[in-house]
């Protein structure tokens, strides 16, 4: 850039003209305030090309002709020398930030139409080009620094050592990366810039918190470059490259951000510090940031253990391999195939692989790092020349689309008209001649890119670009994401993109962040698959939230597409089940086994299914944390079942109940050795578990509670325990109760097993947690009020002595069939509904249980059926409510539509229940629009209105009989 000579002595042939007559209308309103050298030859062509195909160009070249003219008989480098120096020290003039902005936009415009002389005139290789863009940012950057400082200093907030240079240590560090960083910037280009600051040597006012003062400050700049004025704007401002920018201050301390890197830091972002450089504030502290770096970027050893995540990074990315067709028109020469980025990526990526021992590999360049990746034998001379030649090409182009309206695009007209205009623009007779330029470069550009990744499966499929990298939403990311059927793809984008900056705990480790990367394509795929994709990914990021680590499930979704659909399945229409695979990844093993499609629910077989998996713990601990895990696997089964339609509900509520009997039985024996061991046997006494309600009746949910009583008994003449430290018998019995309790409650670090309820026992919650079994006989026969037997027709006997199971089945069996009038036994049943209505009344619709003709108004109906007429037809005892009208209905006690009724709306009821359990989080009764609609299909309804009237025809239906068989005393 040393040639004495003027710009206008240096011009090439200008680009054709698509408008001759328009142009020349233009250029006669300013050519009589031209020099006459001007209006002749080259230099005349030059402004006719701008009248004809810029804009913005014409505007900054018609605007102040004095400045036109001035700029073509100087020497372009003196020119951009000069604008840069009086753009670097335009934050010394003044500490009215006004009148900063007016110089700092005034010599933008200048600068903006010398490049743009010079670019399109040939007098510049796009290599002088970038430089001239990039060292003008620098300078824009240092004067915006320079004026908030001094702002900041005249406050008192700031006490620079020299107001001269209150950059020189002032703690700040301003990083360019991109294209700033490589001094590769395009013509209408953000500039990337992360800004730091050493809190220990910035001079600020005692007291003044560094954080918020360098946030404002960079806020501060941001606004006085990139603010629109009546002069227009400086450079947009990108602060997204730095650590995590969704929670992170604008400012960083260089200690936060230099743990982020080792401990957080993505290849993406080794990547992008290949090109970062101080480029404002205190120089030196930059690039002793930059070189305590150095072991993050460049890796001690050949990083082939990165070439998976490269892998991924380009499967996101999804480059086809082959020679398929391109689109000129409307191609993005960036992003598209055979674009800029591929180009970048290319050299970037071998660079992060190789240039750890290779420091000849580490520079900032593209095209001087093609020719060190030959030079050091990596690539071929044609990559290295096929390559940079279609780099300068593209850049080339890309300058020339930014121009026309000063516009941060790279992508091409779509228009016919429009194209052959930009491709004379770009200096080419013909659309023809450019498009065979641009096919050209881009199918070479394609070739060699391929070849890097000619390796490793393809996990993205066919299903369009995906890139999650960086901190800015690409635009094809976006709309590959919008056919997918994610209605928000923007906010799915950040939340990968929070994903891989290690916002979730458990994708923080590198090797879980290499896996997700290479998944996500994949995973993203199955997502879509699922009723509502925006809320399977929330689903998914709240799971990812709460797991510790997720390594192992990462890897064994990507290893098997089967699991990859059920997976996505579950976060979208089950989350809880997801929880159980976020807390367990191993339960999906259970779905690769061929007896997945084979289920049971016979009790006998779940309990030894469970014992198998508890086998024989050395501790009680491992006994504990042994049963959840065997808990958590078959209810996850049982779940993903019901979700696969090889379990019906009501199978599914045998299963979770055969389940639970098991949990019960084998944490009975387990605290009943234990205990024995410590305090001895008490002479023959034996224990037994009652289960009540749904329990009690196998109709348990995927989230319902144990509702349970301790019954015991022993020796009339015994009075204590016989071991080393014995205990009175009761007190015995009662303790053992407890440790059974904490035995099925209490958390571990295998999470918990289940709630249990023992308020039903005589003397509901008050007095011994555990009866003995006279006084609970003499108690059934004797004080026991009607609803309490109404409870005891859905309670059986799921653990303990069989001896004791079978006498306490008796004392169940006389209480139920006790005579009793059925007119007494309705009047009774209809004031216990009205209190309970009463007392606590319902939660709406969706509260299938309480709300009028909901599933507690069946359950009563049964239960009067059962107590008023067990007596004379004892077969009632131990029906679930279907059973019961069904038997009733055989009987005559019930009319044959109302049985039908009845059972249509207990099924309908108990399945949305199950259903309900099983996919909605949190309160069932306020389920969203989306859970409603799932849980339509789910019951073969078309949507969530379908099913609310459904609902509502079932339960009046069943409150209108209700009422009439009540009042008739059936």
């Amino acid at each position: 850039m040393s040639s004495p000579q003027p710009l206008s002595a240096r011009l090439g042939a200008a680009p054709p003209l698509s408008d001759p007559d328009e142009a020349e209308e233009r250029f006669s309103t300013i050519a009589e305030a031209l020099p006459a050298t001007l209006r002749t030859g080259r230099p005349r062509d030059l402004l006719l090309a701008l009248a004809d195909h810029s804009t913005f160009l014409w505007t900054l070249a018609s605007r102040d002709p004095d400045r036109l003219a001035s700029l073509f008989t100087e020497a372009p480098e003196a020119a951009n020398a000069r604008i840069v120096a009086d753009q670097r020290s335009a934050g010394h003039g003044s500490d009215d930030l006004d009148a900063v902005g007016v110089r700092l936009r005034t010599n933008r415009s200048e600068h903006a139409l010398l490049v743009a002389l010079a670019d399109i005139g040939g007098v510049w290789p796009v290599k002088a080009v970038t430089e001239a863009l990039s060292d003008f940012a620098d300078a824009s950057v240092s004067a915006a620094a320079d004026a908030m400082l001094l702002q900041a200093a005249t406050a008192g907030r700031f006490l620079p050592s020299d107001p001269k240079n209150p950059q020189a240590g002032s703690g700040l560090v301003l990083l360019g990366l991109g294209k700033l960083g490589g001094r590769e910037l395009n013509y209408s280009s953000d500039i990337d810039l992360i800004v730091l600051f050493d809190a220990e040597a910035a001079p600020l006012k005692e007291g003044l918190e560094p954080t918020p003062f360098f946030s404002r400050l960079a806020q501060g700049m941001a606004k006085l470059l990139q603010e629109r004025t009546a002069e227009g704007y400086v450079h947009r401002v990108d602060y997204r490259l730095r650590p995590d920018p969704g929670s992170t201050p604008t400012a960083l301390s260089l200690d936060s951000a230099y743990h982020y890197y080792e401990s957080t830091g993505q290849n993406w972002e080794r990547a992008a510090f290949i090109k970062a450089r101080p480029i404002a504030g205190d120089i030196p502290a930059g690039e002793r940031f930059l070189a305590d770096l150095t072991p993050f970027v460049w890796r001690k050893y050949f990083d082939f253990a990165a070439i998976a995540d490269v892998h991924a990074m380009k499967r996101q990315i999804h480059a086809v391999r082959g020679h398929e067709a391109l689109a000129v028109a409307g191609h993005d020469i960036k992003l598209g195939r055979g674009g800029i980025r591929e180009i970048e990526f290319f050299v970037q990526t071998q660079q992060l692989v190789f240039g750890g021992r290779r420091p000849a590999l580490r520079g900032r360049g593209t095209i001087p790092m093609l020719s060190a990746l030959h030079d050091d034998g990596w690539i071929s001379e044609q990559a290295r020349d096929e390559l940079g030649a279609a780099y300068g090409f593209l850049r080339t182009v890309e300058h020339r689309l930014q121009m026309v309206r000063d516009e941060q695009t790279q992508r091409l007209p779509a228009d016919d008209g429009e194209l052959e205009r930009f491709a004379h623009f770009a200096g080419y007779e013909t659309r023809k001649d450019f498009e065979e330029a641009l096919l050209g470069h881009a199918r070479r550009v394609q070739g060699h890119y391929a070849l890097l990744f000619e390796a490793g499966p393809d996990l993205s499929s066919e299903i369009g670009d995906l890139v999650f990298s960086g901190s800015n939403d690409d635009p094809a990311t976006l709309e590959t994401l919008r056919k997918l059927g994610f209605r928000e793809p923007e906010r799915v984008a950040e939340t990968v993109r929070g994903w891989h900056f290690g916002r979730r705990s458990a994708v923080r480790s590198s090797r879980a962040r290499e896996v997700l990367t290479e998944l996500v394509p994949a995973l993203l795929k199955s997502l879509a698959g699922t009723p509502d994709p925006d809320a399977a990914l929330d689903n998914l990021d709240r799971a990812f939230a709460r797991m510790p680590a997720a390594v192992e499930l990462l890897t064994i979704l990507r290893e098997r597409e089967r699991l990859r659909t059920l997976f996505a399945d579950l976060v979208g229409s089950a989350p809880r089940l997801a929880d159980i695979v976020a807390f367990s990844p191993h339960v999906l093993d259970a779905v690769i086994d061929p007896g997945f499609v084979e289920p049971t629910t016979d009790a006998a077989e779940i309990a030894a299914h469970y014992r198998g998996l508890v086998g024989e713990p050395d501790s009680h601990e491992t006994f504990l944390d042994r049963s959840r895990d065997a808990a958590r696997q078959l209810r996850f089964v049982t779940g993903a079942r019901l979700l696969s339609g090889i379990l019906t509900p009501e199978g599914g509520g045998r299963a979770f109940s055969a389940i639970a009997d098991a949990a019960v039985a084998s944490s009975l024996e387990e605290v009943a050795g234990h205990f024995e061991a410590e305090h001895g046997p008490v002479p023959g006494g034996r224990m037994a578990v009652l289960g009540f309600g749904r329990l009690g009746s196998h109709q348990l949910t995927a989230e319902s509670d144990l509702d349970l009583v301790v019954l015991y008994d022993f020796d009339a003449d015994s009075r204590a325990s016989t071991g080393r430290r014995p205990l009175d018998a009761a007190v015995y019995f009662n303790r053992l109760t407890q440790r059974l309790v904490a035995a099925l409650t209490a958390p571990t670090r295998r999470g918990s097993l289940y709630e249990v309820d023992l308020r039903l026992r005589p003397g509901g919650g008050q007095g011994s947690v555990a009866t003995q079994f006279r006084s609970f006989r003499a108690y059934q026969g004797e004080e026991a009020e009607l609803w309490e037997h109404m409870a005891l027709t859905r309670a059986r006997v799921v653990a303990g002595d069989s001896g004791l199971a079978e006498e306490a089945t008796g004392v169940i069996r006389d209480a139920l069939m006790q005579t009793r009038d059925p007119k007494i036994v309705s009047r009774e049943v209809r004031a216990m509904r009205a209190l309970i209505s009463k007392e606590k009344g319902d939660d709406g619709p969706l509260d299938l249980k309480l709300a009028p003709g909901g599933l507690l108004d069946l359950d009563f109906l049964a239960q009067a059926l059962v107590l008023g007429h067990a007596g004379a037809m004892p077969d009632l005892i131990g029906l679930d409510a279907p059973a019961v009208f069904h038997f009733a209905a055989e009987h005559d006690l019930l009319a044959a539509g109302d049985c039908e009724t009845l059972v249509a709306a207990y099924r309908l009821l108990d399945d949305v229940h199950h259903w309900q359990r099983l996919m909605v989080e949190g309160d069932p009764t306020t389920a969203t629009p989306v859970a409603l609609a799932r849980l339509a299909r789910a019951v073969n309804l078309p949507d969530a209105q379908a099913l609310g009237t459904q609902l509502e025809t079932e339960r009046k239906a069943v409150r209108r009989l209700f009422e009439a068989l009540l009042k008739a005393g059936r």
